[in-house]
């Protein structure tokens, strides 16, 4: 009986082949793959079929298994944005313009290869798909270079900098390998534009909440775990959120499905891809979008730490948190975890390690609840209305800050809980966005390179990282930093106000224009997704 209902399947399929019906009236039963021999030009072809579920509906499960390969990246990435010039020049103790060097060299090589990485995932293929299987073979290599790269092994400062160069460079390659990959599963996951939405929001709420980690408690846990040595506490953090890491990425590698599988005359050789990609608009558009974002984004979280340790008066940070309620609450805190015997686990009592924690948590609890509104404005708007409209107001409340003086804590806090808000109705859009031209690649050439888009892409997340993490150290070298100096001299203070203020919203306010010149509005939208859907049905 098997055998029978085997073949009277295989017969039923080359009827409707050859009758040009419907591939959605193929019987949905266990056969997830049925080869079918036919003529073609007089050549004998076989052509392989997947006979996947066709619902492009993505589970709450599945969404959030997506989710956290993000999380998990994050958890370095934003370290990286945010500490990794503070780590070199305060606890590694390299030279800031030295360290500068360092980050520029070690993250614009990096970003290269994210290109090859693209070429590489588009070309893989195995039985759980493109790009599900690099998520898998390098979570344990990412954890060990996480951790690599926050060791401080006693070496002269020749042997520090070659440290630093070889073990960065590692993390950005591996850190390819793994997201580059996933970033591009969001591509495949599903064809359903407003699914894909939806996608992003639970990506960057993860996002959202790894940020929340790494900005408002990263720097009391290194405090914490390295009982006032940054050195181990930075060895020691890592090592928690390298384990963790892995964890998640073994779970968004075995709750995802890869849905959208290009056909057999899609393939096109690496010259046929970069040949889309040099006609592709949206793209170009897209990728000058990113870098700028991510210099951004590098510059001034990069120098946050910096704000709040040497220019904003100490005396009024003390008052702004006595004030809010925030000294009495982390006393009552540490009295609890006293009375419970956890004596090392006490909230370190640094001012401006408590007031840039507060300021951080406050801006990312914002910027949360602004990915909450992203979707529904996205539905209602098209993704490329509602990113032009608020980066360029996030980019007016970045300007705000350079006429605050040292001493007004309150407007300082309230102008990034602002910008938080604003900033986070953009975020999950950006990355939607490539998903489009990625689609819009497809639907312009009639062949899919979700890879090669995305790998474009993180290059220039890649490339704006390291030119703003290297503008970073390298504007507190041009304006005189030392490292763990008390009394710097009064440009420095300047110098940091301006690269969190002037000299981002400058770089946002060119990426809201270049915006303008991105095709792909709403109309536009549902065109492509009709049109790709009945290619991938018919």
């Amino acid at each position: 009986m098997t055998i029978l209902f085997k073949l009277s399947n295989y017969f039923y399929v080359c009827f409707i082949i050859k009758t040009n019906k419907n591939i959605s009236s193929f019987p949905d039963n266990n056969l997830s793959k049925i080869l079918i021999s036919i003529m073609t030009d007089g050549r004998k072809k076989t052509t392989v079929l997947r006979m996947n579920n066709t619902s492009q509906k993505l589970s709450v499960l599945e969404k959030t298994g997506y989710g956290l390969g993000d999380f998990a990246a994050n958890l370095i990435f934003q370290t990286l944005l945010t500490f990794l010039a503070f780590f070199y020049t305060d606890v590694y103790k390299i030279p800031a313009g030295t360290a500068s060097i360092i980050i520029f060299i070690g993250g614009f090589t990096g970003a290269f290869f994210n290109i090859i990485m693209g070429v590489i995932a588009d070309r893989t293929r195995t039985r759980w798909g493109k790009f599900r299987p690099w998520i898998l073979w390098t979570a344990l290599p990412f954890g060990l270079a996480s951790v690599l790269t926050f060791l401080t092994p006693d070496f002269g400062l020749r042997g520090k900098i070659i440290y630093t160069l070889l073990t960065y460079f590692f993390l950005v390659l591996i850190y390819a390998a793994n997201n580059l990959p996933y970033v591009a599963l969001s591509g495949v996951l599903t064809g359903d534009m407003k699914e894909r939405n939806s996608l992003s929001c639970y990506r960057f709420v993860a996002v959202m909440v790894a940020q929340f980690i790494i900005q408002s408690l990263l720097l009391p846990l290194v405090l914490i775990l390295g009982h006032g040595d940054k050195a181990e506490g930075f060895k020691n953090t890592m090592l928690l959120f390298a384990f963790i890491g892995v964890i998640c990425l073994l779970i968004t590698f075995f709750t995802t499905r890869e849905r959208i599988i290009p056909t057999e005359n899609q393939q096109s050789s690496v010259k046929q891809d970069f040949r889309d990609l040099s006609k592709n608009g949206p793209w170009l558009v897209m990728l000058l979008v990113t870098i700028l974002v991510f210099i951004t984004l590098s510059l001034k979280g990069g120098m946050y730490v910096f704000y709040f340790k040497y220019y904003l008066d100490p005396a009024a940070q003390e008052v702004f948190l006595k004030d809010t309620g925030f000294s009495g609450f982390i006393e009552s805190l540490n009295n609890s975890l006293i009375g419970m015997g956890l004596t090392d686990l006490q909230w370190p009592k640094d001012v401006p390690t408590s007031a840039f924690s507060l300021f951080n948590a406050g801006g990312i609890l914002f910027m949360i609840i602004g990915i909450l509104f992203s979707k529904s404005f996205a539905d209602a708007f098209g993704k490329r209305n509602i990113y032009i409209t608020f980066i360029f107001l996030s980019a007016i409340s970045l300007l705000l800050f350079n006429f605050y003086s040292k001493t007004a804590i309150s407007l300082v806090f309230l102008t990034q809980m602002i910008h938080g808000f604003l900033y986070g109705i953009t975020i999950p859009l950006l990355w939607a966005m490539i998903a489009d031209v990625a689609d819009y690649s497809e639907w312009k050439n009639d062949r899919r390179a979700t890879a090669t888009v995305f790998s474009a892409m993180i290059f220039g997340i890649k490339l704006g990282i390291s030119i703003g993490g290297a503008l970073g150290a390298g504007f507190l070298s041009k304006y005189g930093y030392v490292a763990e100096e008390v009394r710097q001299v009064a440009t420095v203070a300047e110098g940091i106000k301006l690269s969190i203020s002037i000299y981002p919203c400058f770089i946002f306010i060119i990426s809201a224009v270049l915006l303008c010149f991105y095709r792909i509005d709403k109309n536009m939208e549902i065109e492509i997704e009709n049109d790709l859907r009945e290619r991938r049905i018919n």
